[in-house]
Formats: C-alpha cells, structure tokens, sequence
C-alpha cells in the first residue's frame, strides 16, 4: 500500500508535469472510485488548470483554477487517496489503456493525459471546495515529515495499545503504513508491542529520529515497490533492497544475523528482529507465565491414565 515515501514520490512528479496546464474532459468508468457523484465530479474538474499540488500524509490535493468550462466558480481541489493498489499516471492520449484503468483526465496542450488506475478500487478520487478540503486534512494527524519532537511526545501521553498501531494511527500521525512502522522500530531498537503511552522521553526522541531517517532515505529512492506501487512516469521505487525486517520473516537480522520474526498486530503483519527489539519486560514476564501455565496443563494430561 502506497505510504508517505510513494505518494511524496507522485507528489514530485505531478508537480513537474502537470502544473499550469489545463485538464480536459474527465472520463469516469468506474463510479465506485468516485466520492460522491460522478458526473458532479466530471462537471466540475474538466477545463480547470491545476495551480498548485500539496500532500499531507497519503493523500494528495491538486488546487483547480476558479473557472471551468461549464461556467462554475470558485476554487475546487482535486483529492488523491492512492489505497492499497492505486496508480497515478501521465500518459500519452495514444497509448493502450491499461486494464483497471478508472477514470482519465485529459490535459489540453500536450496529447497527454492523467490517469487513474487501481485494481482493488480501495482508492478514491473526490473534488472538492477548500472548506472540505481543510476538513480532511484536520482530520489527519501531523506529518510525519513535518513533526516536531514536541508535537510527537505529546501525542504518546496517555495512550494505550502497541506502539506500532499507535505510528499506523492517521489521526495521530498522517503517512505512516506497515513497511515504515516495522523500519523505523527495528531502527530505534523497540518492538513493535511495546505499548505507546510506556515508552520514555529518550526512547520517544529515538524513534522520531529513526522515523525521520527511514522516510528520508525511502523518499530519497522513490518509495518501495512490491507490486503495484509506481511513479507519474510508472517506474517502481528503489527502496525494496534497503529493507531491515519488513516481510524478511525468517532471514538473518543485518545487525545480528538473528531470523527476523513476525507477530500479528490489530490484524496486521509486524516484522522485528528478537534480539535487537526484545520485548518490554511485562510482556516477558506474560509470555513467561503463560508458558508455564502450559507446561502444566500438558503434564496434568500426562499424569491423568488412559482408558483401554
């Protein structure tokens, strides 16, 4: 699933291409991926030029001039939410449509045209006022680019559950996915169950820092590709190679040659090393327990006989 290091990565590349030029007519063949109404949404993006692109988290926003070809007014910005397999492209007019292509949005100088393509539909297009838009993005936590060691310890106070939910948390931090959570705590040398509201000063300082790090560096190599992940120009990322633990179950630690190993968090896969990132100690002390409730119920069976 696209995170901040790949849309960032589209961001870029809508801001070299499409940046003052004007869109023509959309064409919707999937409604599902439109929020809202589409034919409302082909109404009111279509001959609108693009004046500006701006990110917070994984969703992207394209500013749309005040007027548009049926005579509407009033600034609109187009909504990019990736999903899990949503591709953002530009294309020439003439190339062959991709399959799962969902809606095309024709730019008038240049035979191109922006196209949307998602195979699972989990991603959404949705034009709208600034006043909406200013109301997603509220509804986001900070960056994760853009926070502050202060914003960051703050918004650790008091909360419960593993702090790799609490990083995947939108509302308490915007961009962070599954790959990063398990870079970045593998980087800091905390595991993934370690209960966000626990942690202390010094290790929450880590963490950002770690955090920061693996996102600068992915961004640098244009995101991690798997699959479905590719750029405006539809060239993978490069950060799949520099990956420490996220889906190396059983691979050897590259700081201690451990096998990485995995645990299923709120439904979710989390990749760590048990040597770099040990488990909190109450959780130790847990494990511990029950293992040895375990062990004795096994030997209560054993010790009961068996009937011929």
């Amino acid at each position: 699933m696209p995170e901040l290091p790949e849309v960032e990565t589209v961001l870029r590349g809508l801001k070299q291409r499409v940046i003052g030029r004007r869109l023509g007519v959309a064409q919707v063949s999937h409604r599902q991926i439109i929020v809202g109404s589409s034919v409302k949404f082909v109404r009111e993006v279509s001959g609108r030029r693009i004046l500006s692109a701006r990110r917070k988290g994984k969703a992207i926003a394209l500013e749309l001039g005040p007027e548009n070809a049926n005579g509407d007014s009033g600034r609109r910005y187009l909504l990019v939410r990736l999903g899990m397999t949503g591709q953002l492209t530009v294309n020439a007019i003439a190339e062959p449509v991709e399959p799962h292509t969902h809606a095309r949005l024709a730019l008038e100088d240049g035979g191109e045209e922006l196209r949307y393509v998602d195979a699972r539909r989990f991603g959404r297009l949705r034009c709208l006022a600034r006043h909406e838009l200013d109301a997603v993005f509220g509804g986001l936590g900070p960056d994760a680019r853009e926070i502050s060691e202060e914003q960051f310890q703050e918004a650790l106070l008091g909360r419960s559950g593993p702090l790799k939910s609490w990083l995947m948390n939108q509302q308490m931090l915007a961009g962070v996915g599954n790959i990063y959570a398990d870079e970045a705590l593998y980087l800091a040398r905390l595991h993934p169950l370690t209960q966000a509201g626990g942690i202390s000063a010094p290790d929450a300082r880590r963490l950002l820092r770690a955090l920061k790090r693996v996102l600068e560096r992915a961004v640098a190599l244009q995101g991690t590709s798997f699959r479905d992940y590719i750029d405006i120009e539809g060239r993978p990322g490069n950060f799949l190679p520099q990956l420490r633990v996220y889906q190396r179950t059983g691979k050897p630690c590259r700081r201690c040659r451990q096998p990485i190993e995995r645990v299923i968090i709120s439904g979710r896969s989390s990749h760590f090393c048990p040597n770099c990132q040990p488990r909190p100690r109450r959780l130790r002390l847990r494990r511990k327990i029950k293992n040895q409730r375990k062990t004795k119920r096994l030997a209560a069976r054993k010790s009961i006989p068996q009937n011929k």
